[in-house]
């Protein structure tokens, strides 16, 4: 397949939104009640890589396209999908022309324009600032107007598959107008914007308590005037994944329930209230261990957990980490916490079928006498307190993971096995409201990784992994200069491997950007940058009174929110 071909192989849906029976008219089936157990912190999902702040915000600004629950990409904000074929994509690949559909406007009345796009290219891109979606605009040389409703976008290099910037609901386009002072270190500060921007989304916030609660209503200015069905949002944050899949399938209390991550015989229990279902999607979520490279010692201040601060003083050992990924039973992590809604996994990119690696499954099997061996050739000796020690340095680490009953669970289960081979573990866990939040300001979150280990999911918009393959390089690591803003929460930095996320961005055919792909998962899973244990699914309670729901791995799970109802 030809470079030409893969455009119109990767769009060869080009086609608009799935129709869906018009509603009578908006507003008229009163408050939809969705509750998140990790509570949102902000609505500026360039501030955030929680998804819990992607999703809330996917309801209020949007992309030029997005995927559907089939991994399909439509337009959003966009006339059609831009193709080698109708002229949008160029035929030497090194720019993408999107059209704006007629009339948009933001909720507050004024035209939605290429400046917008322009503007958003350049807040995520600004000198002195962090973005935690900079991947989206990898290779990207320029954003510019043709006219007011065509935006140019130009790589530095031809682009094979040119659907990142402004794709997806990571990447949606921001009003200028509203953030033009944000730019830079000043982004954080912009906390009226943050909290409630003006979106083209089919709600508009009305009200935002930061790790608490955030009420919507009904955009007056949405491009549908019969969507949509709902007047008004209530997201509550907050409580536990249990309580929250109680409160749609046992009481009824809520509608919709974003992911539950609840043991799978709680589950089973309260579906059979009969008041909701559990759906689920599979898309790309691996739960994942992170282990820290760098120094995590409070004595080092600012210089923790970053670059200055040296190599840690025991994971830097590649024979460490091996031994580490090698003494876990995935098998009963797998039993214990996901059931049918997960399978052990050593890959960090698990979907779809054609850039799954089988090339890497040596961790699949609990080894403890290997991992034991791994220590003792490397040099690790038993203490006489079962901690291994080497040059004063002990294998005591900080484990760190989100508020979660299935997550505690995990980590009870680890540190059991990790003591099998000296291995001391100290658990911590932190509200996922913090944990996942992005505040610069705290040291709990994810991004500052204050801690030897760590333990969480992620899982990338869309079918085509080239932008979530960026997030590993140097550059997305972050750090005090970027507000701590950055997909490379791992801190992974192999030069072979920019390089190669670089030829993936260059390359055409479909079956050799699956080897690229393929290979890139195998450097870090081999290198031990993390740790995959479970492939999860995406599990969500909807109430049987909520119509229109469809479940998407690919995308926001809230991305036809508009279509969503009262069931009749």
């Amino acid at each position: 397949m030809n470079k030409r071909n893969w455009i119109l192989a990767a769009s060869a849906a080009a086609f608009a939104l799935s129709s869906v029976p018009a509603l009578a008219e908006r507003g008229t089936d009163g408050d939809l009640k969705i509750i998140f157990w990790q509570a949102v912190s902000t609505m500026n999902p360039y501030l955030s890589g929680g998804t819990k702040e992607v999703y809330a915000a996917s309801m209020v600004i949007e992309p030029l396209a997005r995927y559907d629950e089939t991994g399909t990409l439509v337009p959003m904000l966009a006339a059609e999908i831009p193709t080698v074929e109708n002229g949008g994509v160029a035929a030497d690949l090194k720019s993408i022309t999107w059209k704006l559909k007629p009339d948009l406007k933001w909720s507050d009345g004024s035209a939605v324009t290429a400046d917008d796009a322009i503007f958003t290219w350049k807040y995520c891109t600004a000198p002195d600032g962090g973005c935690a979606q900079g991947a989206y605009f990898e290779g990207v040389s320029n954003v510019e107007a043709v006219d007011a409703s065509t935006i140019k976008v130009t790589f530095a290099e031809p682009k094979p598959y040119p659907y990142s910037a402004f794709v997806g609901a990571q990447s949606p386009i921001l009003q200028a107008a509203q953030f033009k002072d944000c730019l830079g270190a000043k982004a954080p500060e912009c906390t009226t914007a943050n909290f409630g921007p003006i979106g083209t989304g089919p709600f508009v916030v009305k009200e935002f308590k930061a790790n608490d609660v955030v009420t919507f209503e009904a955009n007056p200015n949405y491009r549908d005037p019969a969507k949509p069905a709902f007047a008004s949002v209530t997201l509550k944050g907050g409580g536990d994944a249990a309580s929250a899949a109680r409160s749609v399938l046992e009481t009824g209390e809520f509608d919709y329930a974003w992911n539950m991550q609840v043991e799978p015989e709680i589950l089973a229990q309260m579906m059979a209230a009969g008041k909701g279902k559990i759906e689920v999607a599979f898309g790309t979520q691996v739960e994942r261990i992170d282990i820290n490279p760098y120094g995590v010692d409070p004595s080092l201040g600012d210089k923790r957990s970053t670059k200055e601060a040296g190599p840690h003083p025991a994971l830097s050992d590649p024979a460490v980490r091996r031994a580490l990924s090698i003494a876990i039973d995935r098998d009963i992590i797998d039993e214990a916490g996901y059931g049918d809604n997960g399978k052990p996994t050593c890959n960090i990119l698990p979907a779809p079928d054609i850039y799954v690696s089988t090339a890497v499954d040596w961790c699949l099997k609990q080894d403890v006498e290997g991992a034991n061996k791994l220590l003792d050739d490397a040099g690790w000796k038993m203490g006489s307190d079962g901690i291994r020690e080497k040059n004063g340095v002990k294998l005591s680490f900080l484990y760190q993971t989100s508020t979660n009953s299935v997550r505690q669970g995990t980590q009870a289960l680890v540190k059991d096995m990790w003591s099998q081979i000296g291995v001391s573990v100290e658990l911590r866990n932190v509200s996922a409201n913090v944990f996942f939040g992005g505040d610069p300001a705290s040291p709990d979150t994810f991004q500052k990784f204050y801690a030897d280990i760590q333990m969480y999911t992620n899982n990338f918009d869309g079918t085509d992994p080239e932008k979530y393959m960026a997030g590993w390089m140097c550059d997305k690591i972050p750090s005090p200069a970027t507000g701590w803003q950055g997909e490379n929460i791992v801190r992974y930095c192999n030069p072979d491997y920019d390089n190669l996320v670089k030829e993936l961005g260059k390359t055409g055919e479909l079956e050799k950007r699956a080897e690229i792909a393929k290979k890139l998962n195998d450097m870090l899973s081999n290198d031990v940058a993390q740790i995959p244990l479970i492939h999860r699914g995406q599990p969500s309670a909807v109430n049987n009174t909520l119509a229109g729901v469809k479940m998407n791995a690919w995308d926001s799970e809230l991305w036809n929110v508009a279509d969503w109802s009262r069931a009749k």
